[in-house]
């Protein structure tokens, strides 16, 4: 990677010298240390051989805290000795002639090739090895902290693990069952048998991206050391940095590891980093160039050329027009966003969920943007209900924010905070009830976990109970759902809810009760029914005898098999707890639970519960009977 940056300090000796030949032409040199005509030359004693300096750390690489770029080598003086000619060899070019310091008009035409013959310089990897990081575990989350162990994968299948990886497009049906691929995917995972670490990291990252979760692919992805990196890293690195709108988080990469790919895209995100460095007028001539041969699509390069204006000094009115974009790309967007532009609604309507996630994601956009997308990436598992109440205390107390998103946030406040419980209730579900779609409602609901937890257990509430109970199991509060167990209809919804939330429960539950709730289910095809027997098969709360009845009564098929449910089973017989999850992961595929099939659900709540992953499979459970 050339680095032509390291020249400035060159430029500006050059330039310091000839504005000092300008202000004083006479030698500053007191007379006994000039030169003096004579015509036989003094004998001089033999000199020390001038050390070569340091490096010093370049300002792009330094913010990884993993680079540094050695400055041009300063030439020794031959002094005499058996190395002096080859010394002198080495300042000859090819045709014997003298190398000289070019001029100032010169060094301004030279290219990043002309200076590299030149000066020699090249980027290298001067971290201690003490101080580098290991590859052998790359993640964020030690086993202590509710990560996986570390060599969980350690003995696996390197195929298997690549296709479960490679294969999930990030889309899951679960809430919960997102929250724990995340979590399996952030933790310090040894590399399977056969799979480098780079592939490996690079896989988790990709997944993570296409879950949405941009925040923590960057954050994967910067837990490797830049030195480490390989194409498969690169080629996930640009869209981390894509998708944060972050594109100068890119230059230490371009700095040192500038050839990881060879693309129009990662070309025109180098030549923003040389923006950045300070070259920003040669950069955007660079693009100028690139728009009048066409290497990427006009849109592409204003944005770029937007972006590299902002990111240096060189200031360009650059005018963006939609009308003749089709379509938006990651590329597109992260650059839109990041110099405060707002693509048209018909192409954020078009694009997808994806895009909602980033931009509840995104710090520099608006609140209200950022709040209608949180209705997506809350209920897709992305953000908190800590999250959400956050998003939504800023709204409250920003007075720029007025309209519906304001009252939203003061109603939230008093679903929190007024003293009357139906009033709060009322609150609730005026969030609720606003909603735009079911998915909505659900993301509304994770949003009022804690308010509707804070909620005393009263019989007078108990027919309203059962969206209460959903919100508080979405975050998890499972512990101040159970104190509504005593007052909730036997073989209501709520009930149901409850019977696969309920921790620790190690009895059947009555065969009675599950049959009332199956006779009143009014949703399609039973689908609640039906989720509910495969929660509770799976967690063992219904006895043999049972779970054959009720499938070969409702055509669940429990007992049928798949490549997937094989895997899966397996897994689980041998405590492969990592195995198990990512392999959830992808049977929980889909944009709705209508997607999810009962035999499926059976298969991930049961395996779950015997690796010792009971919490989450009980959320899950009770999730897909909220939700179906």
């Amino acid at each position: 990677m050339r680095v032509p940056y390291l020249l400035t300090g060159a430029a500006l000796a050059l330039t310091s010298a000839w504005a000092v030949a300008q202000d004083a032409p006479e030698s500053l040199l007191p007379k006994i240390f000039q030169d003096t005509p004579s015509s036989t030359p003094t004998p001089s004693a033999p000199r020390p051989t001038p050390t070569r300096p340091a490096a010093t750390a370049s300002p792009s690489a330094s913010s990884e805290g993993a680079k540094s770029v050695s400055n041009p080598v300063v030439q020794q003086i031959p002094d005499g000795s058996a190395d002096a000619s080859n010394q002198a060899a080495e300042d000859t070019g090819t045709n014997g002639a003298l190398k000289r310091v070019p001029s100032l008009e010169e060094l301004a035409k030279m290219t990043p090739d002309d200076f590299e013959a030149l000066f020699g310089s090249q980027v290298v990897f001067d971290m201690p090895p003490q101080a580098r990081r290991s590859m052998a575990k790359a993640g964020l989350l030690d086993q202590s902290e509710g990560g996986l162990a570390a060599d969980s994968l350690a003995g696996q299948n390197a195929r298997l693990i690549d296709l479960a990886l490679s294969g999930n497009k990030g889309a899951l049906v679960s809430r919960w069952g997102h929250i724990l691929l995340r979590r399996a995917l952030l933790s310090r995972l040894q590399a399977p048998e056969g799979m480098t670490p780079q592939h490996f990291l690079a896989l988790r990252v990709g997944l993570l991206l296409r879950m949405g979760e941009t925040d923590a692919a960057r954050a994967l992805l910067q837990d490797m050391d830049i030195a480490d990196y390989t194409p498969a890293v690169g080629n996930v690195a640009l869209a981390v940095y894509e998708k944060t709108a972050d594109f100068t988080g890119l230059c230490p990469i371009m700095a040192t590891q500038g050839d990881l790919r060879d693309d129009a895209h990662w070309d025109a995100a180098k030549t923003i980093c040389e923006a950045f460095r300070g070259n920003s007028r040669a950069a955007l001539s660079a693009l100028d160039r690139e728009t009048s041969r066409g290497t990427l699509p006009k849109i592409d390069l204003l944005l770029a050329q937007k972006y590299a204006g902002a990111a240096g000094k060189t200031r360009r009115a650059v005018t963006i027009e939609w009308d003749n974009v089709d379509s938006l790309t990651p590329w597109r967007y992260g650059l839109a966003i990041g110099v405060g532009l707002e693509p048209p609604e018909r192409l954020m309507t078009a694009a997808g969920p994806q895009y909602s996630y980033v931009t509840a994601l995104a710090p520099m956009v608006g609140l209200e943007r950022r709040a209608a997308a949180a209705d997506r990436a809350g209920a897709a598992g992305i953000l908190s209900n800590a999250a959400m109440v956050d998003l939504y205390s800023q709204i409250y107390s920003d007075g720029d924010v007025i309209g519906t998103w304001q009252d939203n946030a003061e109603t939230l406040r008093d679903a929190y905070t007024l003293t009357d419980s139906d009033a709060r209730l009322a609150a609730m579900q005026s969030l609720w009830n606003g909603a735009s779609n079911a998915s909505a409602r659900y993301a509304r609901q994770v949003l009022t976990a804690a308010a509707a937890a804070r909620m005393s257990a009263s019989e007078d509430l108990a027919d309203e109970s059962g969206p209460l109970i959903t919100s508080m199991l979405s975050a998890g509060f499972d512990a101040n759902a159970m104190r509504w167990a005593s007052v909730v209809p036997s073989g209501s919804e709520s009930w149901g809810l409850l019977s696969l939330a309920a921790p620790g429960r190690t009895s059947p539950v009555d065969t009675g009760a599950l049959d009332s709730f199956i006779d009143a289910d009014e949703s399609a095809d039973k689908r609640k029914s039906t989720f509910l027997v495969a929660g509770l098969a799976g967690l063992e709360r219904l006895t043999p005898g049972d779970i054959e009845r009720y499938s070969n009564d409702m055509s669940l098929n429990f007992g049928g098999s798949t490549r997937w449910t094989n895997a899966i089973d397996s897994a689980a017989r041998r405590g492969d707890r990592a195995s198990v999850v990512l392999l959830a992961g992808f049977g929980m595929q889909g944009t709705n639970w209508h997607r999810m099939t009962p035999r499926y659900l059976y298969h991930i709540v049961s395996t779950l519960r015997q690796v010792g992953l009971e919490a989450e499979a009980r959320m899950i459970a009770a999730e897909a009977v909220a939700r179906a």
